[in-house]
């Protein structure tokens, strides 16, 4: 199954706080929108982004202003050049955004800011990629075996990194040959056999894949979840659940054409 990242989203409270913020901070502009009658999804990247770069889905739901953040979620990463971590991090607090964790505290290797809505976002040190470009979304996992099964299996995810520590272990799944400047998923196992909450401030991932009945066909075969069919969405898209239930959108092409 041919099913690269296409996007991943988060709920935020104030639409055009949240739209200021990662246009000022991030330089990202708009590519997208679309305005329904009880919500609005905005699609968000850098205007010199990858053809194959994921982009941000910011959805606000009208009238809904507060959000459980949960730990299910962990962040998205962002990409910054090798050697202008710190300067960055330092532009970030100097226009205004909160001092969070900053390159000394993360041994010079990463740093993390939060946006208005409290989602974080960590800065990696990437050669490659547009600057602010999205490098991987990280979400936290009970049962690593499963979790790296369930993206190798379900998608035919490989399993392109990996980081053991002594508290914790790291696994990032992207597609075969997928491109540097690709997202990826971030799986992250602690040790100690704490379990989650999934509160409602992030959304889902997304997939890009060929053709919607066919690509749901074979998840089935595989004993996806049936959460959401093609046909309960109006066949523009579908949705299954991992086993620990993070959300995952497939849709016909990128969100954005």
């Amino acid at each position: 199954m041919h099913a690269p990242l296409d996007h991943v989203m988060m709920r935020v409270g104030d639409l055009e706080e949240s739209l200021d913020w990662y246009q000022t901070h991030f330089d990202y502009e708009e590519k997208g929108r679309w305005e329904a009658d009880t919500f609005t999804n905005v699609y968000l990247g850098p205007a010199d982004m990858a053809d194959d770069g994921a982009v941000l889905e910011l959805t606000y739901n009208h009238g809904e202003s507060e959000y459980e953040m949960g730990d299910a979620w962990g962040h998205i990463a962002v990409r910054v050049p090798e050697g202008e971590l710190q300067e960055r991090y330092d532009e970030l607090i100097e226009n205004g955004v909160g001092d969070y964790r900053d390159p000394e505290s993360c041994d010079n290797r990463y740093a993390f800011v939060r946006d208005p809505d409290g989602h974080e976002i960590e800065l990696v040190k990437r050669d490659h990629g547009a600057l602010w470009s999205l490098d991987h979304t990280m979400v936290r996992v009970e049962d690593a075996d499963a979790a790296v099964g369930f993206w190798s299996r379900k998608f035919e995810y490989d399993l392109a990194r990996r980081y053991e520590g002594d508290s914790f272990a790291l696994y990032f799944m992207e597609p075969p040959e997928a491109s540097e400047e690709a997202m990826s998923v971030e799986l992250t196992y602690n040790y100690d056999g704490r379990s989650y909450t999934m509160g409602d401030a992030w959304g889902h991932l997304a997939v890009q894949v060929d053709d919607l009945d066919d690509a749901w066909g074979q998840l089935q075969t595989r004993e996806a979840d049936d959460y959401r069919d093609p046909a309960s969405c109006d066949n523009l898209y579908a949705f299954t659940r991992t086993h620990e239930g993070h959300e995952i959108e497939l849709l016909e092409g990128h969100v954005t054409n």
